[in-house]
């Protein structure tokens, strides 16, 4: 059920009803009452900041197994600084290609003929 608020007309004073419609248009009757108009109260209207260690493990392990996603960039995929740098490396000359090393540019690259 929700909640009206009801102002009295006679005292100005104001008070919270949690009624019915039904309910609400019968206390209206009375011509010392009538309804104020609030804003509605939505349910998960905040906003959370933090994020706990939870949801962090889930993404870190959907991380895991999409390593070249944003999502991995953004929560780590258990590799220290050196993996990474290599990894990042290997991005800029084109190596890392959807999770795996593109061979046919290293075997161009590095002929041993």
């Amino acid at each position: 059920m929700p909640t009206y608020t009801i102002r009295n007309k006679e005292f100005g004073t104001e008070k919270d009803v949690f009624c019915t419609w039904s309910e609400l248009q019968e206390m209206l009757k009375n011509e010392s009452l009538e309804q104020v108009i609030t804003a509605p109260a939505i349910v998960g209207d905040h906003v959370v900041k933090r994020m706990d260690g939870g949801m962090k493990d889930v993404f870190s392990r959907i991380s895991e197994a999409h390593p070249n996603s944003p999502l991995a960039d953004r929560f780590g995929d258990g590799k220290n600084n050196a993996q990474k740098k290599v990894q990042d490396v290997a991005r800029k000359h084109g190596l890392l290609k959807d999770g795996g090393q593109n061979v046919s540019k290293l075997t161009n690259t590095y002929k041993t003929t």
